[in-house]
């Protein structure tokens, strides 16, 4: 008797060049359900897959000699059909393959297991965690009016509180009710970057018990990341705490989403799937029935927009927290206007009387300079002659301490010249203002102060080049919640999520270099910089009477620094909206950028020029009718403005369109129309094009 046969349609990785799409069909012995992961043949290697369905019969134009067997079936539940779903989305909107975007969900080291090392993994793995829920503290006024909305309301929801009001208490509690009624509840609490994890994770650890809570990020360990996917995959890990990856994870029985600090940049991955995982988590909430909050003191103007009330057609409930947790104060913006300041001033005279105030007291501070290294660039007096990156659009940074020039956009890394390589001239000096130089300095100026305690200051710095190594960031976080750092010098990660008791005075030393940028979207994201910087200090209510942030600015009038000032969110993103709508910007139309890299710029441009010709000359041919045409604008190809990284020039195109649907399907159509192009002789020197949907930054 013939072993019965049937034909199942898998997702797998295949590559970008082949055109040979990723869902391909494949035999096997008994029917599998959608979600089973199975090991096929693609060429000459053997690959993970995905099932999404099945068949009795082979499909339509399948020559059945020809198909290949399925290799090994993996002895795990089949992921769910809302998994399918959300990874299917993704591919569509993103405008990637659905195996691509398969690939990216799951972990690595999956991707590498046989059944048996497969089976090995699960054996050291918990059959069965207890959830442990501890007391909560108690709440205050409007922490318990947001969880009572959350419990009565569907969602989504925009928790809107300032720093210190004790939105973290919100997500947990909240966790705590959707956990608590049903024993297979799961729920996902997302974090915007690795460095916010580990204090937050002891945190949830030690409220709901060690074993029941995960972390997803990609500081881990391969074996680390595999290990929690597994738990969360088979139930037993109820709370998963990640980075944007971890919006994939495998929860079957998900209950809750959590975005913490919603606004950030960093939930928009810039690698591959071009994915916001703070809009899948919406669409995941929607699809599996689970509630969604959306939490910070400064909402991207999107999610502010979404949250206008009903009438106006607002889709998401927002909730406002605006008090300190304990009736602390927000601290006091006080504005120095560098004009009146001596030229080349780094630290003006009345921020460093206020260092020095809060050194007499025992107090911590914290500096922000979104500059690392010791100096932007280098640059002879002579000549002229600057560290340019011969590969990229930019400067090489001048690093003191190991006297090296950095590129930080493709990593070539050179040793000082002892004199300048183009007239030999030995007088090469620093120009601008960088976090290494800015310790060196404060060390000069402080370095011979005590504390109260009789101990020398400690100015202690944090950025990329102090946090590289494991545990460096750790230990660095571990002295500031100590008191050990007097003073801290950093880039923007010292002004996120941080929650340091001893902190009454910030300063942020040279902003002003995002409210001119060509970046629509700088002066938003320097407002939530300063506001979270700000919401370090005075987060002991005992202190923060005393609490101060400090902004040297040469633009002090600037609606920015007026609205920071009053610590007016509400007001600048009315403003900031008003203004998005009448220049015709997000979120009041949509936009997606097309993006080519090739050896040259003329190749690059040539290819997207092509792209908008045929499209706008013959877009039948592709599909699009007249009212899709309309609807979306094709801009010009320019030059991208970082313009050439690693020797390799980047070009790009803006569409913009009113309409999310028509965009949509011009993309689908340049999907086509770029394949096509792509292999023609004309357009050989070019290495990638890409869709990026709904950019972060153009």
């Amino acid at each position: 008797m013939n072993t019965p046969i049937c034909w199942v349609d898998v997702e797998v990785q295949t590559p970008a060049h082949s055109q040979i799409g990723s869902l391909l069909t494949y035999t096997h012995s008994e029917a599998l359900p959608p979600g089973s992961l199975v090991r096929v043949p693609l060429g000459t290697r053997e690959v993970l897959g995905v099932v999404t369905q099945w068949h009795l019969q082979a499909p339509p134009g399948l020559d059945p000699s020809k198909t290949r067997a399925v290799t090994h079936v993996m002895a795990l539940p089949p992921l769910s059909l809302d998994w399918l779903d959300l990874v299917g989305f993704a591919a569509r909107y993103y405008q990637r393959s659905i195996g691509e975007v398969a690939a990216q969900a799951l972990p690595p080291s999956l991707h590498k297991l046989n059944p048996e090392q497969l089976d090995r993994r699960l054996k050291r793995l918990p059959s069965s965690v207890a959830l442990v829920l501890q007391p909560a503290p108690p709440a205050s006024d409007q922490q318990r009016a947001a969880l009572r909305d959350i419990a009565q309301s569907a969602g989504p929801f925009l928790l809107f509180g300032n720093t210190g009001s004790g939105k973290t208490e919100v997500y947990l509690q909240a966790i705590a009710h959707s956990l608590q009624d049903d024993p297979a509840a799961q729920a996902l609490l997302l974090v915007p970057e690795i460095n916010l994890t580990p204090q937050l994770l002891e945190r949830v650890q030690a409220r709901f018990g060690t074993e029941a809570v995960v972390a997803m990020h990609s500081g881990l360990t391969p074996a680390q990341r595999l290990s929690a996917w597994l738990q969360a995959h088979q139930g037993t890990a109820r709370i998963v705490l990640g980075t944007r990856m971890a919006i994939f994870a495998s929860l079957p029985h998900l209950r809750m989403i959590v975005v913490d600090e919603e606004h950030d940049p960093s939930y928009k991955q810039q690698e591959g799937a071009r994915y916001s995982a703070r809009d899948l988590a919406i669409y995941r909430g929607k699809r599996q029935n689970a509630k969604v909050i959306l939490g910070s003191a400064t909402p991207s103007l999107e999610s502010w927009h979404l949250s206008r009330p009903e009438t106006e057609g607002g889709r998401y409930m927002r909730l406002h927290m605006p008090a300190r947790v304990g009736q602390g104060a927000m601290p006091i913006i006080r504005r120095v206007d560098m004009n009146h300041q001596p030229r080349n001033t780094r630290i003006s005279a009345p921020l460093m009387q206020a260092l020095q105030e809060r050194l007499a007291r025992g107090e911590q501070s914290l500096l922000l300079l979104n500059r690392r290294g010791y100096a932007p660039v280098l640059q002879c007096s002579d000549c002229g002659w600057k560290s340019d990156c011969p590969q990229c659009s930019a400067f090489r940074v001048f690093h003191k301490s190991d006297r090296s020039l950095r590129c930080h956009h493709c990593g070539l890394t050179q040793r000082v010249p002892a004199a300048c390589p183009q007239c030999g001239n030995p007088d090469i000096l620093p120009v601008g203002l960088g976090t290494e130089q800015l310790q060196e300095h404060l060390a000069e100026l402080l370095g011979h102060l005590q504390r109260p305690d009789g101990r020398p200051v400690h100015i202690a710095r944090m950025d990329a080049d102090t946090t590289q190594h494991a545990g460096q960031l750790q230990a660095q976080l571990e002295h500031m919640h100590s008191g050990e750092v007097d003073i801290l010098i950093g880039t923007q990660m010292i002004a996120k999520g941080h929650d340091f008791r001893r902190v009454t005075l910030v300063a942020a030393l040279n902003p002003d270099n995002g409210l001119f940028s060509s970046d629509f979207r700088a002066p938003e994201r320097l407002f939530a910089l300063l506001m979270q910087a700000a919401g370090r200090a005075g987060r002991d209510a005992g202190q923060s009477q005393q609490a101060e942030m400090w902004v040297q600015t040469h633009h002090p009038d600037h609606a920015v620094f007026r609205h920071l000032k009053a610590h007016d969110y509400p007001g600048f993103a009315q403003s900031e909206l008003r203004d998005r709508e009448q220049a015709g910007l997000p979120p009041f139309v949509h936009q997606a950028l097309l993006r080519a890299d090739a050896r040259s710029q003329d190749m690059a441009q040539a290819l997207l020029l092509a792209a908008q010709h045929s499209l706008q000359q013959h877009p039948t041919e592709w599909g699009l009718g007249a009212e899709a045409m309309d609807a979306v604008t094709l801009y010009p190809p320019v030059p991208m403005s970082m313009q050439r990284i690693a020797n390799v020039e980047r070009a790009q195109m803006l569409l913009e369109s009113p309409s999310r649907a028509h965009l949509h399907q011009v993309l689908f159509a340049l999907q086509q129309l770029m394949h096509q192009l792509r292999s023609e002789p004309q357009h050989k020197g070019v290495l990638r094009w890409l869709v990026d949907v709904d950019p972060q930054a153009i």
